[in-house]
């Protein structure tokens, strides 16, 4: 396996582990547990983030930087999406 199926394999599966310990976190009656896996989904983000990374300095995983105007967009719809408590 060349070095870049092995990132993009890499990268793959901690996105599907992140996913996979939020519906646990998210369905956890135990406050110590659902903690585990919040603090696991928080070292898959890590992870994930140092597998892009090396992928995108070795050309790997190319990307087009966005306009800051769709960003703020992007950022604003987001936000009026999130749920409010209380």
């Amino acid at each position: 396996m060349k070095d870049a199926e092995l990132i993009t394999d890499l990268l793959l599966t901690e996105k599907k582990m992140s996913t996979n310990y939020n519906l646990f976190a998210s369905e956890c009656t135990n406050v110590k547990l659902r903690d585990t896996f919040v603090d696991m989904i928080a070292q898959g983000h890590r992870t994930q983030t140092a597998l892009f990374e090396t992928a995108q300095q070795k050309g790997w995983y190319k990307v087009e930087q966005a306009e800051q105007q769709k960003i703020d967009q992007a950022q604003q719809k987001f936000t009026n999406q999130a749920p409010t408590i209380g």
